[in-house]
């Protein structure tokens, strides 16, 4: 009996220790980006090929931008609030008005505002680092 706590404590532990390497970022894209745009964000997510429109290859970004990340386009892509709707339609979900009421409940109208803000920007900063050349 004793071994197997101490496997399911040693278990619970390193499994503590990985949540805790894992970046917000990288929290956030898994639960909320994942499903369609992949683990790694090649856009085979398994959601993707039941979509009208298969997600984008986030892992090309930087170099179908001329070798820059264009950081403020993909954190205005997530966020989604600010896009004009004339400008086409939207396969992905608007994730600023997703995260909002949830953020606003926990934190106020202003901390919630501010909180959505982070989760984006941290989102984006995840993006950028699954990059490839």
């Amino acid at each position: 009996m004793r071994f197997w706590t101490t496997m399911g404590f040693l278990a619970l532990t390193l499994s503590a220790a990985a949540a805790q390497e894992m970046s917000n970022g990288e929290q956030e894209y898994l639960n909320s980006c994942a499903v369609c745009h992949g683990v790694d964000g090649k856009g085979d997510g398994p959601m993707a090929d039941v979509l009208r429109k298969r997600p984008a290859d986030l892992t090309t970004l930087t170099r179908r931008n001329g070798g820059e990340f264009p950081y403020w386009r993909v954190y205005a892509t997530i966020d989604g609030r600010g896009l004009v709707p004339e400008h086409g339609d939207r396969e992905m979900p608007v994730w600023g008005n997703q995260f909002l009421p949830d953020d606003v409940k926990r934190y106020g109208p202003y901390g919630g505002e501010a909180v959505t803000t982070e989760r984006i920007h941290n989102l984006a900063g995840y993006v950028q680092t699954l990059q490839r050349q």
